[in-house]
Protein backbone atom coordinates (compact mmCIF):
# COMPACT_ATOMS: atom_id res chain seq x y z
CA UNK A 1 0.00 0.00 0.00
CA UNK A 2 1.42 3.47 -1.27
CA UNK A 3 1.93 6.23 0.94
CA UNK A 4 0.44 9.76 0.69
CA UNK A 5 3.98 10.90 -0.16
CA UNK A 6 4.70 8.05 -2.63
CA UNK A 7 0.86 9.29 -4.22
CA UNK A 8 2.19 12.72 -4.61
CA UNK A 9 5.74 12.11 -6.08
CA UNK A 10 3.90 9.79 -8.44
CA UNK A 11 2.13 12.47 -9.84
CA UNK A 12 5.09 14.74 -9.71
CA UNK A 13 7.13 12.74 -11.55
CA UNK A 14 4.20 12.59 -14.26
CA UNK A 15 3.70 16.20 -14.09
CA UNK A 16 8.04 16.63 -14.71
CA UNK A 17 7.55 13.70 -17.46
CA UNK A 18 4.56 15.55 -19.36
CA UNK A 19 6.50 19.23 -19.08
CA UNK A 20 10.01 17.46 -19.95
CA UNK A 21 7.92 16.37 -23.37
CA UNK A 22 6.40 19.78 -24.04
CA UNK A 23 9.55 21.84 -23.54
CA UNK A 24 8.30 23.46 -20.33
CA UNK A 25 9.50 24.06 -16.72
CA UNK A 26 7.46 21.66 -14.66
CA UNK A 27 8.02 23.93 -11.83
CA UNK A 28 5.23 26.13 -14.04
CA UNK A 29 2.51 23.57 -13.37
CA UNK A 30 0.61 23.88 -9.76
CA UNK A 31 -0.50 20.89 -7.94
CA UNK A 32 -4.27 20.80 -6.19
CA UNK A 33 -5.15 18.50 -4.02
CA UNK A 34 -8.94 17.83 -4.65
CA UNK A 35 -9.67 17.13 -0.90
CA UNK A 36 -13.44 16.49 -1.31
CA UNK A 37 -15.12 13.89 0.01
CA UNK A 38 -11.94 12.76 1.90
CA UNK A 39 -11.11 13.01 5.77
CA UNK A 40 -8.84 15.92 7.53
CA UNK A 41 -6.70 12.96 8.54
CA UNK A 42 -5.98 12.20 4.80
CA UNK A 43 -5.21 15.85 4.09
CA UNK A 44 -2.95 16.15 6.93
CA UNK A 45 -1.12 12.84 5.67
CA UNK A 46 -0.41 15.12 1.94
CA UNK A 47 0.35 18.41 3.75
CA UNK A 48 2.80 16.10 5.59
CA UNK A 49 4.05 15.38 2.53
CA UNK A 50 4.45 18.92 1.50
CA UNK A 51 1.48 19.09 -0.47
CA UNK A 52 -0.02 22.84 0.04
CA UNK A 53 -2.44 23.40 -2.22
CA UNK A 54 -6.15 21.66 -2.15
CA UNK A 55 -9.54 21.98 -3.74
CA UNK A 56 -12.41 21.71 -2.43
CA UNK A 57 -16.03 21.25 -3.77
CA UNK A 58 -18.80 22.36 -1.48
CA UNK A 59 -18.84 25.17 0.71
CA UNK A 60 -20.36 23.20 3.53
CA UNK A 61 -17.44 20.78 3.63
CA UNK A 62 -15.13 22.99 3.28
CA UNK A 63 -16.89 24.49 6.65
CA UNK A 64 -16.43 21.28 8.60
CA UNK A 65 -13.37 20.55 7.70
CA UNK A 66 -11.36 23.07 7.19
CA UNK A 67 -11.13 25.67 9.93
CA UNK A 68 -9.21 23.36 12.63
CA UNK A 69 -6.29 22.14 9.49
CA UNK A 70 -6.07 25.84 8.26
CA UNK A 71 -5.20 26.73 12.28
CA UNK A 72 -2.51 24.23 12.32
CA UNK A 73 -1.30 24.57 8.90
CA UNK A 74 -1.98 28.64 7.93
CA UNK A 75 0.26 28.19 4.51
CA UNK A 76 -2.09 26.10 3.04
CA UNK A 77 -3.41 27.39 -0.13
CA UNK A 78 -7.40 26.51 -0.40
CA UNK A 79 -9.17 26.43 -3.64
CA UNK A 80 -13.07 26.35 -4.61
CA UNK A 81 -13.30 24.08 -7.52
CA UNK A 82 -17.25 23.45 -7.34
CA UNK A 83 -19.90 25.66 -8.99
CA UNK A 84 -20.68 28.29 -7.01
CA UNK A 85 -24.29 29.93 -6.25
CA UNK A 86 -24.20 34.21 -5.66
CA UNK A 87 -25.54 33.56 -1.99
CA UNK A 88 -22.69 31.61 -1.19
CA UNK A 89 -20.43 34.11 -2.46
CA UNK A 90 -19.60 35.40 1.08
CA UNK A 91 -18.97 32.35 2.35
CA UNK A 92 -16.80 31.69 -0.20
CA UNK A 93 -14.83 34.92 -0.34
CA UNK A 94 -13.70 34.20 3.34
CA UNK A 95 -13.09 29.98 3.01
CA UNK A 96 -10.83 30.28 -0.49
CA UNK A 97 -7.73 32.10 -1.33
CA UNK A 98 -8.56 31.03 -5.23
CA UNK A 99 -11.85 30.40 -7.13
CA UNK A 100 -12.08 28.19 -10.17
CA UNK A 101 -15.54 28.48 -11.50
CA UNK A 102 -16.84 32.09 -12.31
CA UNK A 103 -18.84 31.55 -15.01
CA UNK A 104 -21.02 34.86 -14.68
CA UNK A 105 -20.98 38.68 -14.42
CA UNK A 106 -23.53 38.14 -11.88
CA UNK A 107 -21.74 35.97 -9.55
CA UNK A 108 -18.72 38.32 -9.68
CA UNK A 109 -20.86 41.13 -8.46
CA UNK A 110 -21.63 38.79 -5.59
CA UNK A 111 -18.11 38.52 -4.83
CA UNK A 112 -16.91 41.66 -5.67
CA UNK A 113 -19.75 42.86 -2.77
CA UNK A 114 -18.75 40.21 -0.37
CA UNK A 115 -14.58 40.70 -1.04
CA UNK A 116 -15.21 44.41 -0.30
CA UNK A 117 -17.16 43.86 2.98
CA UNK A 118 -14.65 41.13 3.92
CA UNK A 119 -11.52 43.28 2.78
CA UNK A 120 -10.31 39.60 1.43
CA UNK A 121 -9.92 39.26 -2.21
CA UNK A 122 -9.51 36.08 -3.81
CA UNK A 123 -8.22 35.20 -7.71
CA UNK A 124 -10.67 34.00 -9.59
CA UNK A 125 -10.56 31.97 -12.57
CA UNK A 126 -12.96 32.04 -15.25
CA UNK A 127 -14.40 28.92 -15.77
CA UNK A 128 -15.71 28.05 -19.64
CA UNK A 129 -18.06 25.59 -21.15
CA UNK A 130 -15.78 24.38 -23.77
CA UNK A 131 -18.52 21.45 -24.58
CA UNK A 132 -21.45 23.73 -24.61
CA UNK A 133 -23.20 21.63 -22.45
CA UNK A 134 -26.02 22.40 -21.01
CA UNK A 135 -25.72 20.71 -17.26
CA UNK A 136 -22.35 22.10 -17.11
CA UNK A 137 -21.25 25.20 -15.12
CA UNK A 138 -19.16 27.57 -16.98
CA UNK A 139 -19.60 30.61 -19.43
CA UNK A 140 -20.54 30.14 -23.06
CA UNK A 141 -17.17 30.60 -25.82
CA UNK A 142 -18.61 34.03 -27.06
CA UNK A 143 -19.40 35.58 -23.88
CA UNK A 144 -15.35 34.91 -22.45
CA UNK A 145 -13.86 37.77 -23.43
CA UNK A 146 -16.34 40.10 -21.01
CA UNK A 147 -16.28 37.80 -18.49
CA UNK A 148 -12.03 38.25 -18.97
CA UNK A 149 -12.49 42.09 -19.26
CA UNK A 150 -15.38 42.28 -16.25
CA UNK A 151 -12.81 40.83 -13.91
CA UNK A 152 -9.82 43.02 -14.92
CA UNK A 153 -11.68 45.84 -14.40
CA UNK A 154 -12.55 44.52 -10.48
CA UNK A 155 -10.44 44.50 -7.86
CA UNK A 156 -10.22 40.85 -7.68
CA UNK A 157 -6.75 39.17 -9.31
CA UNK A 158 -7.89 37.01 -12.61
CA UNK A 159 -6.10 33.47 -11.92
CA UNK A 160 -6.53 32.28 -15.51
CA UNK A 161 -8.85 30.26 -17.28
CA UNK A 162 -10.34 27.12 -16.05
CA UNK A 163 -12.43 24.47 -18.16
CA UNK A 164 -13.44 20.41 -17.15
CA UNK A 165 -14.05 18.59 -20.92
CA UNK A 166 -17.15 16.33 -21.34
CA UNK A 167 -16.88 13.11 -19.97
CA UNK A 168 -16.03 10.31 -22.10
CA UNK A 169 -14.47 12.41 -25.37
CA UNK A 170 -10.96 12.80 -25.73
CA UNK A 171 -10.25 15.99 -23.50
CA UNK A 172 -7.03 17.26 -25.47
CA UNK A 173 -9.11 19.14 -28.47
CA UNK A 174 -11.35 20.74 -25.50
CA UNK A 175 -7.51 21.43 -23.48
CA UNK A 176 -5.99 22.97 -26.76
CA UNK A 177 -9.56 24.98 -27.10
CA UNK A 178 -9.05 26.59 -23.77
CA UNK A 179 -5.13 27.67 -24.61
CA UNK A 180 -6.10 29.31 -27.36
CA UNK A 181 -8.52 31.09 -26.02
CA UNK A 182 -6.01 31.90 -23.29
CA UNK A 183 -3.55 33.05 -25.96
CA UNK A 184 -6.45 35.32 -27.67
CA UNK A 185 -7.16 37.15 -24.48
CA UNK A 186 -3.66 37.11 -23.29
CA UNK A 187 -4.25 35.11 -20.25
CA UNK A 188 -1.45 32.17 -20.39
CA UNK A 189 -2.42 30.40 -16.83
CA UNK A 190 -4.74 27.57 -17.37
CA UNK A 191 -6.65 25.02 -14.70
CA UNK A 192 -7.28 21.72 -16.61
CA UNK A 193 -6.59 18.01 -15.91
CA UNK A 194 -7.34 15.66 -13.68
CA UNK A 195 -6.73 12.11 -12.55
CA UNK A 196 -6.94 10.51 -15.82
CA UNK A 197 -5.73 13.66 -17.73
CA UNK A 198 -3.02 15.53 -15.81
CA UNK A 199 -0.54 14.41 -18.13
CA UNK A 200 -1.56 15.76 -21.13
CA UNK A 201 -3.61 19.35 -19.61
CA UNK A 202 0.81 19.43 -19.19
CA UNK A 203 1.75 18.90 -22.02
CA UNK A 204 -0.86 21.24 -23.59
CA UNK A 205 -0.16 24.36 -21.60
CA UNK A 206 -1.65 23.48 -17.53
CA UNK A 207 -0.68 25.73 -15.38
CA UNK A 208 -3.03 23.99 -12.72
CA UNK A 209 -3.59 20.32 -12.48
CA UNK A 210 -6.77 19.21 -9.72
CA UNK A 211 -5.94 15.67 -9.02
CA UNK A 212 -8.17 14.15 -6.36
CA UNK A 213 -8.44 10.35 -6.69
CA UNK A 214 -4.34 9.32 -7.43
CA UNK A 215 -3.24 11.41 -4.45
CA UNK A 216 -5.72 9.91 -2.30
CA UNK A 217 -6.37 6.34 -3.39
CA UNK A 218 -4.35 3.29 -3.90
Amino acid sequence: MSSAADRRQQILDGIARAAALAKRDPGEVQLIAVSKGHTADEVEALIAAGQRDFGENRIQETLVKWPALLARHPDVRLHGIGRLQSNKAGEAVKLFDVIHSLDRASLLDALVKEADRAGRFPAVYVQVNVGEEEQKGGCAIGEVAALIEAVRASPLPLAGLMAIPPLGLEPAPFFALLAELGRRHDVMTLSIGMSADYKRAVMLGATAVRVGSSLFED
